[in-house]
């Protein structure tokens, strides 16, 4: 993880591409009027829900080793 506030609106970057992109959403509000700052919320929970969501979700077994 860095530590250094990127892309992020001043949030530090998790170095993972799908969070980050999520999070990169709340750097937006500020050219978003007030009252609709609840649904730009919502789709920055569904996406990190959905992000989790991703990771109960059974991978290919790996190759066997050489």
């Amino acid at each position: 993880m860095s530590s250094e506030a990127g892309s992020l609106g001043g949030l530090a970057e998790t170095g993972h591409a799908r969070v980050d992109a999520a999070l990169a959403l709340l750097g937006e509000l500020d050219g978003v009027p007030t009252e609709a700052h609840a649904g730009v919320y919502e789709g920055v929970h569904e996406q990190l829900r959905d992000t989790l969501s991703a990771l109960d979700e059974p991978r290919p077994p790996l190759p066997p080793l050489p």
